[in-house]
């Protein structure tokens, strides 16, 4: 193998957080009440995005984005909906909900044979840690790095350093950042100094200057490619 250290996201990489993503937020409107959420599921989702790129930038909290997400749509909305409870059932949802994408588990058991994986991944401990046992994700990795748990999130070089401290130290040579954000994935494996695999089954362009050693656009092509 060329690496013998790979670095896996989770979200939209190994697991289909898009349909994850619905499920959970149609289980949360039927919680509270609301019987016309699939039309404001979009803002929904621009909200929750934007979020989310503020945490990469060091704006927010992970933990923070669990209600405040809430409370912009409901203000937004004019919905009387306490954002608490929406958060809770939204983020039982988000652990109960949503599978791996086609082929992943091969993959992994490929690639477990033949080298030392890490999960790192930007979220809530909550959400992830239920995904993670229900999915059997757990007997693959040597280390799980959560951001909310660690407190800092991908690109920050901090989480990488988390990642190999409990990966024992291997060489940065040796290690290699998979994800499919360009954003937080491969910009932090970039700036951390290892190479990084770019998961793009969209066919999305990349530029020059984003950091991208690698590219599939299949999960099963990654182990002729690490």
């Amino acid at each position: 193998m060329r690496y013998s250290t790979l670095l896996f996201d989770l979200d939209h990489t190994l697991l289909d957080s898009d349909a994850s993503e619905r499920l959970a937020y149609a289980h949360t409107m039927a919680t509270v009440g609301v019987t016309d959420g699939e039309r404001h599921f979009e803002r929904y989702v621009a909200i929750n995005r934007g979020m989310w790129t503020a945490v990469e930038r060091g704006e927010m909290q992970p933990t923070d984005v669990r209600h405040r997400r809430f409370e912009q749509f409901n203000g937004e909305l004019g919905l009387a909906a306490d954002p608490h409870d929406m958060a809770d059932a939204f983020v039982w949802g988000l652990g109960a909900f949503g599978d791996l994408y086609d082929g992943a588990l091969a993959v992994l058991d490929q690639l477990a044979a033949r080298a030392s994986l890490a999960l790192v991944t930007n979220g809530l401990s909550d959400v992830q840690r239920a995904r993670i046992e229900r999915l059997g994700l757990g007997d693959y990795f040597d280390a799980v790095v959560i951001s909310s748990e660690v407190g800092v999130t991908k690109p920050r070089p901090e989480i990488f350093d988390v990642a190999f401290e409990q990966l024992g130290r291997p060489s940065k040579v040796s290690a290699v950042m998979i994800g499919d954000s360009l954003t937080s994935d491969i910009k932090g494996g970039a700036e951390y100094g290892i190479a990084t695999c770019w998961f793009n089954p969209n066919g999305a362009q990349a530029g020059p200057g984003d950091g991208v050693t690698h590219e599939v656009a299949d999960l099963a092509e990654l182990p002729t490619v690490v």
